[in-house]
This record gives structure tokens, sequence and C-alpha cells, in this order.
């Protein structure tokens, strides 16, 4: 069996048809993932391998997808090794006590495996599942800067105002926590390639947040360490953020793979500012909200600014919306696979 369609245009290489598939693609859209998990915390649905690799597949099933995206969540590694993370329905990542000094280093163990064996088992059950077809697994974690805007801030914010004010006061203790979220974040990704996850995606999803001289000094070493501790893996790397497009080009020097584009920059553009590298993005997932024609419109837009040039992955500019009607996804990935013309042999 050749390799699947989406290793091969994160790689680059010529395919048969466009690869996709959607950030949130598992999860609160669909009935059925409603039906499965009812009420209680994200992190209940996750600790469980069954319901977790269950959500993982159902995309899968109903939308044909060319890749599966493990069913998890950034914090996950931090709730791990208690450091008081939940995630309040609505809000998002809760954080008991946020980190605030020297003290809260000692708070951030090393990761092992035995801390995410849910983890590990939720990937196992998926891989199986995924033996004799062409959808590989895609494991993920949250960089480094993102990771720490929660653990600092404490919940989502909108200002950043709380881990600047820590990142320009304190810049030795900013990096000292990075070092800690590096080492997490390395160990939580290979965690999940050995168990069979053939490619990774890293979630800098605040990093647009950021000036270009504070992504240079607060986010990209510690982006690029986390990528240098996986590279020996040999797997495909995607990185993205939300509102990135002014910093695109710094990104790119993490050294991923992929660089995924949120619907802010046509891929276009996007291509010429990451290097002509591959690229994964990038519709708007608002035009997923207006029906199934409005919705493979705005798929046609973002194909032909793809153009035909190889190293395109067809996905949403950010994660699936709750209230998206799963037809409209379904007939978005028909239209790609039959209308993608990129790097198509």
């Amino acid at each position: 069996m050749t390799d699947p369609v989406f290793l091969r245009a994160c790689r680059g290489e010529d395919v048969d048809h466009v690869p996709v598939w959607f950030m949130r693609q598992a999860g609160r859209s669909l009935p059925e993932y409603r039906a499965l998990r009812g009420e209680g915390s994200i992190l209940d649905a996750i600790g469980d391998p069954a319901v977790a690799a269950e959500v993982t597949m159902q995309p899968v099933r109903r939308y044909g997808v060319d890749a599966a995206i493990l069913f998890s969540d950034i914090v996950v590694p931090y709730h791990a090794i208690g450091f008081g993370v939940d995630v309040v329905p609505g809000r998002g990542p809760v954080i008991a006590q946020p980190f605030k000094s020297d003290a809260d280093l000692e708070r951030l163990r090393d990761l092992t495996e035995l801390d995410v064996a849910h983890v590990t088992q939720t990937v196992d059950l998926v891989v199986k599942e995924l033996e004799g077809t062409n959808t590989p697994l895609i494991g993920f974690a949250g960089a480094p800067f993102t990771v720490a805007s929660y653990l600092v801030e404490g919940a989502p914010t909108r200002d950043f105002g709380i881990i600047k004010s820590l990142m320009h006061a304190d810049p030795v203790l900013f990096d000292h926590l990075l070092d800690r979220l590096v080492a997490i974040t390395v160990s939580f990704l290979r965690f999940q390639v050995a168990r069979g996850a053939r490619a990774l995606q890293l979630f800098d999803s605040w990093a647009g947040s950021l000036t270009r001289d504070e992504y240079e000094r607060f986010a990209l070493r510690a982006t690029q360490r986390v990528l240098d501790g996986i590279r020996d893996l040999n797997v495909p790397t995607i990185l993205f953020g939300v509102g990135t497009g002014e910093i695109l080009d710094l990104m790119a020097r993490a050294g991923s793979t992929v660089m995924g584009i949120d619907w802010h920059v046509d891929l276009n553009v996007g291509r010429q500012r990451v290097g002509d590298r591959p690229v994964q993005g990038n519709l708007d997932p608002a035009r997923c909200l207006s029906g199934e024609k409005l919705g493979v419109e705005a798929a046609r837009e973002v194909l032909a600014k793809a153009g035909t040039q190889s190293g395109h992955i067809f996905n949403l500019g950010h994660g699936v919306l709750p209230q998206t009607d799963p037809a409209v996804l379904e007939a978005i990935v028909r239209v790609v696979h039959e209308e993608g013309r990129a790097g198509v042999v």
C-alpha cells in the first residue's frame, strides 16, 4: 500500500486528489458526538479511551476525510500532572492556581507515559481501527507560548495582559516556564507517535497576539526546540496559529514540515510568506454556516487561491464551529476531492 495521500501532500509530493481534514472535525457539530458524550467535562470523555477513540473515528466515517485527528485537548498533559486544569463548557481551560512565580515551576514536573496512559490507549484503539485504510492519525499538542497563555492567565483571554506583563517584567522566569513546557510537549508528542500517530500538529493558537519582536523573543525558540525534539521521529509536522499572517515568515523558521494558515491570508500569499513549503488551510469556518451551496462556493475560492502547486492540504482556517451542519462539510469534502488540483497527477 502506498503512503496515504495526506502524508504525501505534507511532503509536497504529487497526489491523486487534494487531501482534506478539518480542525475540530471530531466534536460538537456532530449529533453522534453529542449523543455519545452527553453532559460533563470534555476531560471526562478524553479520559475514557473507548469514548475518545469513537469520537476520533466519527468524522472519518461520516465525511470521508483523509486524516483522523486525535480527540484530545492541549491542556491534557497539564491536567495529567496535576497542575489544576479543568475545561469549563462554554468557556475553555481554567486554571485553579495560575502560574505566577518560580515556586510554580515545581508544579510542572516531567510527563511520564503513565500520566497519559488514557491518551496512548486511545491512540492504540484508533490505529487498530484504521488498519488497512489510507487514513493516518494525526497527534497533536499545544505550542509552548499558547499553553503558557492559559497557565499564566488562568483562563481564556482577549488582551493577554497578564502573560505579556510576565514576559516583559520577568523574562528569565518566563524562559524557565517555557523550558518546562518544551520538555512536557516533546514527551507528549513522542508518546503519541510511539503508539502509531503518523503526523503531528502543533497548535500555537494565540501566537497572533504577539508582535513580531515578541514572537521572535518569547515564542519562536521554544517552538523550534519542540520541533527539534521530535525531528528524529520522521513524521510530518504542522504548525498552526490564528491571526498569524504578519508573523508567518517567522513561524516558518521554527522548522515544521507544513505551515497551517488561517483565513485572514489568501493561500497564494501565505505560500510566499512561508517559503513555498506545503501549506494547510484555509476556509473561514463561518463560511460553512449558510448552507451547502455557499459553503461549496467558499471552498472553491480556497482551491482557486491554492492553485496547482503541490503541497496543499485543504482545511479550515480554524476549528469547525459547533453550529455547523455536517452536510455542509460532507459536500465540501466531495468538492475538494473532485475539483482540487494542487499537485494532482
